[in-house]
């Protein structure tokens, strides 16, 4: 089995990850909707939630609510 001869120290270590950076998300646009959204992921538009242009949930309406006694 490989094992490295001596340790390697944090400074070292972060050093040579200091080069690794994060990209950008990358941006989708919905073919129904018209909404911008982050790949493989859901979104919120108008009070429904759509995922690979499909609503998933339907929200609510202001005529759907029922009153609670």
């Amino acid at each position: 089995m490989a094992h490295p001869k001596s340790r390697i120290s944090k400074q070292r270590k972060r050093k040579r990850r200091t080069h690794y950076k994060a990209t950008s998300p990358q941006i989708a646009t919905c073919p129904n909707t018209g909404e911008t959204h982050q790949f493989h992921r859901a979104f919120w538009y108008e009070g429904n939630m759509y995922y690979k242009g499909k609503m998933v949930i339907k929200g609510f309406d202001e005529e759907d609510e029922v009153e609670i006694d």
